[in-house]
Parts: C-alpha cells; structure tokens; sequence
C-alpha cells in the first residue's frame, strides 16, 4: 500500500472557494477526470488524499483522502454514477468528474485538452474520511501544514512547498500516519 497526497486547483475549498468535483469525497468517493498520473500509478488498496486549493486568507488544508477500491473505465463510470455525470450548477460552476456523454464522446462542459488520457482509470473509492463539519475544517486548517511537515519530513511554509506541483507519494507508514491524525480531527471536533 502506497498513496499519493497533491493540491487541487488554486482556489477551490469546499467553504471559501470553488467548488470541488474532483475528487468527488462523498460516501462513494471517486476521482474521474483530474490526475490521470496519480489515477494510472495507484491501484486497489493504495490512497489518495487532496488538500485544498490556495485561497486568499485562509489556511489550506486536508480535506480528505479514501482508499482505491477498484479502477474502472469511463463508460463504466458514466453508468454507474449518473450523479456524477458533468453538468453545470444553478451558480454555474461545473460539478461532476464523469466526462463522457452516453456516447462516449467528451462532453460540451470539458474543455480540457487529452481527453483520450483523461477517461482513463476512473478511480472509485471506499473508507473515506472526509472533514465536512465547521469544526473539523477548523481544525484542520490550523493543524495541516504542521502535520505535514511532520509526516513528510520537509521544512516548508505552504503546502505547495511541501508537495510542489505534482504532489507527493506516501509510503504505507506515511498513508496511516495522516489517516490516524485525520480520524484523530474528527474526534476532537466531535
């Protein structure tokens, strides 16, 4: 077992940002369209943990991470998961990481470039743990950066300068050790 820790996008946070489609962190946790390098190099049983995009005056943080139960095709996704089919919100940001159309063609709302590598791997997940509530949220904001500098054994004062662009891969020890500190949020914010 081995995981993958990364950043979304500048300014997606689940409070004070953008929304956030992929990772998809809810009870069926899946990852569709973004990070098809993290998607190709993870299989069954390895981690996948996303921490928030940079937004202006307000801490980063960990905002989940689930285990890889099984890798699927896009087509397979589509069916499966029809709420998780791209469309666009009443607010109009996008939400969903299914990319394809009923067809199999990339859908009008993805503008992105490499489809064909993009539909691959559609990652579904389980035993996710995920900060929802105001209190852990808060508490992961204060704890994150130090939890990871402990974890990853880095000096850094950003997230970004601990894990860069591509993020970072985790050993086993390393995927149980931000597991524990992140049941140990929902426990305390309990």
């Amino acid at each position: 077992m081995i995981g993958q820790i990364f950043i979304t996008r500048s300014g997606y946070d689940p409070e004070r940002g953008k929304h956030v489609k992929d990772p998809y962190l809810g009870p069926t946790p899946t990852m569709g369209a973004c990070r098809p390098d993290v998607r190709r190099k993870l299989a069954s049983g390895d981690h996948i943990f996303t921490i928030s995009g940079k937004v202006s005056g307000v801490s980063q943080f960990v905002m989940g991470g689930f285990e890889i139960a099984e890798k699927i095709t896009a087509a397979e996704a589509y069916e499966r998961f029809p709420e998780q089919r791209l469309s666009q919100r009443e607010d109009g940001q996008l939400t969903g990481n299914v990319i394809i159309t009923a067809s199999g063609e990339q859908h009008e709302l993805d503008t992105h470039t490499s489809f064909d590598t993009r539909i691959k791997n559609y990652v579904v997940g389980r035993n996710g743990l995920v900060f929802r509530v105001p209190q852990e949220i808060a508490l992961a904001r204060v704890e994150t950066l130090e939890v990871l500098r402990e974890i990853l054994k880095k000096k850094g004062n950003s997230p970004f300068e601990l894990l860069g662009r591509s993020g970072a891969r985790l050993t086993e020890k390393q995927v149980v050790d931000l597991r524990d500190w992140m049941t140990s949020i929902r426990r305390r914010a309990g």
